[in-house]
């Protein structure tokens, strides 16, 4: 990042880690395909089975129940089927529940029909609506089908984290299996698949400091698994075929390994984000900021500045040299209200300002921020003064 311009947008994409760039320049040290039997794709083999072994540890789970992908909505477009497989046997899902707040590539449901695809509301906080979720699931009645209940551990706009062992609490109940896209909640809040909530969790190596084109499923098991998005070969146990992008799975595991060491740095990330909200209120004393009062992950504020579209704000933070997001990275080049603010009961036109931070955040990059939401406050003051 340029000395002159702060990086506030770890949510789209964090900064890729040193650790992470090592490994992938060792990986590309070898030429051999970890599928080949002889030395040079044993040593390959070696180095992706260690990156598994990363990537498990980092959500308390078996090395032999992670997948790669090359990303996570690859993840979520493998597991949102209705085609799935218990052992050897077919097994079908006829509905998928989502929450309305969700990522869009859970929210549209993956490889299910639309008509088989039910949002969940959440409350005005952005937390998912767990009464809504328990009244959907009992008006299920045994002949209704299996259910899968997908939704994300940490909404990517506002921060705020779902109460995941209710979910799992309310979907098991009902006979329900339950996917959770973490990429938002793993290396910033502590994940562990063992603990019977989860069934499935969706990660992705470029939001924790690895390289961008990888991702996992994480199982809590293997005897029942999603019919493959991409057959072919017998690569991932035959659960995704195609030759493992080496270089990226070696960058992804080793963000991983520094992800669960940095988990311990998190309170001192949620001072950095409370100060710049402080600092948000005390410039814009009107602003909003959406989900501050249910749990949310430590680097993420999302805040409105009433009578300012976010576009608006978002291009005179960038010329001032600050870069973050009017909403998620997936939607932001597109102008339009913001889903998340939508399904929280915000209105149509509803839209905000996403900062997120991560470890590597400095004061001067704070500081920039300070300085270019000073100049739009005193703009928009000077706009309300002479109308």
């Amino acid at each position: 990042m340029a000395a002159d311009r702060a990086y506030l947008d770890h949510n789209a994409s964090a900064p890729l880690l040193d650790e992470a760039r090592a490994a992938m320049l060792d990986a590309l040290s070898l030429a051999a395909n970890p599928s080949s039997v002889h030395s040079e794709g044993r040593a390959a083999r070696r180095m992706l089975e260690e990156a598994r072994a990363q990537v498990a540890a980092l959500v308390n789970g078996k090395p032999e129940h992670v997948v790669f992908t090359s990303g996570a909505t690859e993840a979520a477009a493998t597991l949102l089927t209705p085609d799935w497989t218990m052992g050897r046997a077919p097994l079908t899902f006829s509905r998928v529940l989502v929450s309305a707040a969700d990522h869009p590539c859970v929210l549209k449901g993956g490889r299910f029909a639309p008509q088989a695809v039910t949002e969940i509301g959440v409350t005005a906080d952005g937390v998912v609506d767990l009464d809504d979720l328990q009244a959907r699931l009992a008006a299920r009645g045994h002949d209704d089908g299996l259910t899968l209940v997908a939704m994300h551990a940490v909404n990517n706009e506002t921060g705020v984290i779902q109460p995941l062992a209710e979910i799992g609490r309310i979907a098991h109940a009902a006979g329900a299996v339950t996917v959770f896209d973490a990429v938002q909640a793993c290396g910033r809040i502590p994940l562990d698949i063992a603990n019977g909530y989860a069934d499935y969790f969706i990660l992705s190596s470029h939001k924790i400091g690895g390289p961008k084109g990888a991702g996992a499923i994480v199982g809590a098991a293997d005897l029942m698994m999603p019919r493959p998005l991409i057959p072919g070969g017998g690569q991932e146990k035959g659960h995704r075929a195609g030759t493992e992008n080496l270089p990226a799975i070696a960058g992804f595991g080793a963000a991983a390994r520094v992800a669960a060491a940095g988990l311990k740095d998190m309170a001192r990330v949620a001072a950095r984000r409370d100060g710049l909200e402080s600092t948000v209120l005390e410039l814009i004393p009107d602003a909003v900021i959406h989900g501050h009062a249910a749990p949310r992950v430590a680097n993420t504020s999302f805040f409105s500045i009433p009578g300012m579209k976010a576009e608006t704000a978002q291009i005179a933070f960038d010329l001032a040299g600050v870069a973050l997001s009017a909403g998620s990275a997936c939607s932001s080049g597109r102008i339009g209200p913001s889903h998340v603010l939508q399904a929280m009961g915000f209105g149509d036109q509803a839209s905000a300002l996403r900062v997120s931070i991560g470890r590597s955040t400095t004061d001067h990059d704070i500081e920039c921020f300070t300085a270019a939401l000073a100049g739009i406050a005193k703009r928009r003051k000077g706009k309300a003064e002479a109308a």
